[in-house]
């Protein structure tokens, strides 16, 4: 069982920065690939980025490619993104998720754990 906790969201102005964490719990961590995803009001759940257990392999949504940097800390049983040149259509609840195999993923059903959430909110 892996627990997952979002933090980091906030309301910024575009074009700002935000970095948001996702602490895991158990020791099972480094195993698993972690990925970003997100959602908007009336809209469905959206991919944003997803790294590998190594941090070796990463990929991200076309929406966020160039401005979203996903990352991690094993040693803290962390998962980051950094979000640069924020724009108001990146406004979302922000959702961090663990598959449990090493590799990533796109998918939201290949999935297992799911973090509660962290708000995000871009004002123009």
């Amino acid at each position: 069982q892996v627990q997952l906790v979002e933090s980091g969201g906030g309301l910024v102005q575009a074009g700002d920065s935000l970095r948001l964490s996702c602490a895991a719990s158990g020791r099972t961590f480094s195993r698993y690939g972690m990925g970003w995803f997100r959602q908007a009001p009336g809209k469905e759940r959206e991919f944003v980025a997803t790294i590998s257990w190594s941090g070796g392999i990463t990929y991200y949504a076309d929406s966020v490619k160039d401005r979203f940097t996903i990352s991690r800390d094993n040693a803290k049983n962390t998962v980051y993104l950094q979000m640069n040149s924020l724009k108001p259509e990146d406004t979302a609840v922000y959702y961090c998720a663990a598959i449990t195999n090493p590799y990533i993923s796109i998918v939201p059903s290949e999935y297992a754990y799911w973090g509660q959430g962290t708000q995000v909110t871009v004002s123009s």
